[in-house]
């Protein structure tokens, strides 16, 4: 087992990792249990804060000693420049934060049960991210990771293949995405997180080491790996050829928003720092764990010392699977 020392702060300055997504303004309700049908629901508890993919991500490369650039739109109204205060409040370097004028602010209703699970309502206007930017090696020289989610496919496409061309990790968030959205960016990505349900709709499959095996045979030039809420994370082991799996740690979940998020961001900056993958995959997981027991999407991300203490008492084994 890997002690929680190999996870303390490298030496040096902080790792910097750029986000490319989603910032997005949302209205979280807590209620006992999700609506089933029509009718009005009544919250007990209620947060507005701005988060999204890319957003949520930074915020936990903040938390864990990191820092964050993020790279997002933003229409030109209060929304928006709500967002921009929120996220900068918050450690995040949102100088690269465009204000869109001819479009809305992006906004979400979210319902979070007793069970931890929630309801998205997300509202994206089309017209958020239809100018791109040109990208540049020299762009993203000063980061020692890039992190891109699906929401703006342009722009995340023209950062993964300038972090491929500059010699950076070019991580790509595999969530569900429009038709051909994770097809064209895959290729270009040097690391996949795959959501289970993206995971299982782009291989046609539902068994999750058959599912890993499929994409990494489909995507040979990168790292995968599956996230599967508590049923752990699975990951191709590039030296091996067989498939790994981590169970989850055991945690008393309130709130499962941006766990996923929180995940990525985790994982980025392990990347960064120079952490051996099974070491990264158990980071990222003792991270989004301990998220889960907060309500209150990123603002549940924890710090350093929290995750390094998780994993003082965390000695679950890695298992080895075979794609049969």
């Amino acid at each position: 087992m890997t002690t929680s020392s190999a996870f303390e702060q490298p030496p040096g300055q902080a790792r910097r990792v750029l986000c490319v997504g989603a910032a997005v303004m949302d209205t979280l309700f807590r209620v006992r249990s999700l609506p089933t049908g029509q009718g009005k629901i009544l919250p007990y508890d209620m947060l507005q804060i701005a988060e999204g993919m890319a957003s949520s991500a930074a915020f936990a490369v903040t938390r864990l000693g990191g820092h964050a650039s993020l790279w997002g739109a933003v229409g030109n109204d209060a929304t928006g420049e709500r967002i921009i205060a929120d996220l900068s409040n918050s450690g995040i370097d949102t100088s690269g934060v465009v204000r869109v004028k001819a479009a809305r602010s992006a906004v979400s209703t979210i319902l979070v049960d007793d069970q931890g699970e929630r309801l998205i309502v997300p509202f994206y206007d089309a017209g958020l991210h239809e100018t791109v930017k040109p990208v540049t090696q020299q762009d993203v020289s000063a980061f020692d990771a890039v992190l891109v989610d699906v929401r703006w496919p342009k722009l995340a496409l023209r950062t993964l293949s300038a972090a491929r061309e500059a010699g950076k990790s070019a991580i790509l968030d595999g969530d569900v995405a429009g038709d051909g959205v994770i097809e064209m960016l895959a290729p270009a990505a040097s690391h996949i997180v795959f959501s289970q349900p993206a995971a299982e709709r782009l291989a046609g499959a539902a068994e999750l080491v058959k599912v890993v095996g499929l994409l990494k045979r489909k995507f040979e030039q990168a790292f995968i790996s599956v996230t599967a809420g508590e049923n752990g994370s699975f990951w191709f082991d590039d030296r091996t050829g067989e498939i790994a799996h981590l169970a989850a740690p055991k945690v008393r979940v309130v709130d499962t928003l941006a766990a996923g998020d929180i995940f990525h961001g985790a994982f980025a900056l392990a990347v960064a720092e120079g952490l051996p993958i099974e070491e990264t995959m158990r980071w990222a997981s003792m991270a989004a764990a301990l998220k889960c027991q907060v309500f209150g999407g990123r603002t549940g991300a924890p710090s350093r010392a929290e995750v390094c203490d998780g994993l003082r008492d965390w000695d679950v084994p890695m298992t080895k699977l075979r794609d049969r």
